[in-house]
């Protein structure tokens, strides 16, 4: 039997998997917000646009409550986009203090692009309830 050398059993330390694994639970807890922010948003709008359908077909006059379904998909659109404008904050805080402790940088990660193409689909939501489209 050939022997083997020690530096190619070796693999990464305990320190970088340490590193690695706090990585992943800052991008698993932003992708949970993205999840949450997406429920919010998807729920705000589809209640808007299940009232304002439904009032058109009955022809009846507008609600005017103190809140009433547009009101209501402005409210749960907004949270959406705010919570995960907070956790994209708080996720590149947590990143920016893992690069400035450790000299190993973190893996480049679609996290936040996700969390941006969502933000822009919140928006895009929000305006059209706003302008009423």
């Amino acid at each position: 039997m050939a022997e083997r050398n020690e530096e190619t059993i070796k693999g990464p330390s305990s320190n970088q998997l340490a590193l690695d694994r706090t990585n992943l639970a800052h991008e698993r807890t932003l992708m949970s917000w993205i999840r949450t922010a997406i429920s919010l948003i998807t729920f705000g709008f589809t209640i808007y646009k299940f009232f304002q359908l439904e009032l058109q077909l009955e022809n009846r006059p507008r609600l005017h409550d103190v809140i009433g379904p547009r009101q209501f998909a402005i409210l749960m659109i907004s949270i959406g986009l705010f919570s995960l404008m907070g956790a994209t904050i708080e996720y590149r805080m947590h990143r920016n203090d893992l690069r400035s402790r450790y000299a190993a940088t973190p893996p480049l990660s679609l996290v936040g692009v996700v969390a941006a193409l969502v933000s822009l689909l919140g928006l895009l939501a929000l305006f059209a309830v706003l302008f009423r489209l």
